[in-house]
């Protein structure tokens, strides 16, 4: 990192800038009708007693320019923990300084340091600037698995009693 770079931990004075954040990603990937979080959401589910759920700032001279959003995952596979990156973005006009991946590689010393597995993220499939900056930064696409979901009111109908 650079003197001008800072990555941190976020605090729930954050949660505004999160939700800032999510809301900018999610314009960017053409899903803003589905980014529904509020800052309540963020500060219990980041901030409260139990958290499941993780993020760090970069800072570039002192201002926040991006994040990343992540958890543990488990494999049974490995017979370990890793990390899900949920959300990586970084401000347009910043992109191209390395804080995208100063970011990557903040996560991936985290994974090395308590002994993981893997760091797994979903990447948009028309995204091509975004597979080409992973491929370079060693990721390897995984398009033999297919992504399921269940929600709305198909999870209700499944969770059912």
């Amino acid at each position: 990192m650079t003197d001008q770079l800072k990555i941190r931990a976020a605090t729930a004075g954050d949660a505004a800038l999160i939700i800032q954040f999510i809301a900018a990603l999610a314009e960017y990937e053409k899903l803003s009708h589905e980014a529904k979080a509020t800052e309540a959401d963020i500060v219990r589910d980041l901030f409260g007693a139990d958290p499941k759920v993780f993020c760090e700032i970069a800072e570039w001279q002192g201002e926040p320019v991006g994040f990343t959003l992540w958890f543990y995952t488990y494999s049974t596979f490995q017979g370990r923990h890793g990390i899900w990156l949920e959300d990586l973005f970084v401000d347009p006009s910043m992109r191209g300084k390395g804080i995208g991946k100063a970011l990557l590689v903040n996560l991936a010393q985290r994974c090395v340091a308590e002994g993981l597995g893997r760091f797994e993220w979903w990447v948009l499939d028309w995204n091509e600037p975004s597979i080409e900056f992973y491929k370079s930064q060693g990721g390897v696409m995984q398009d033999e698995w297919t992504k399921v979901r269940v929600d709305g009111e198909a999870l209700r109908k499944l969770g059912a009693p």
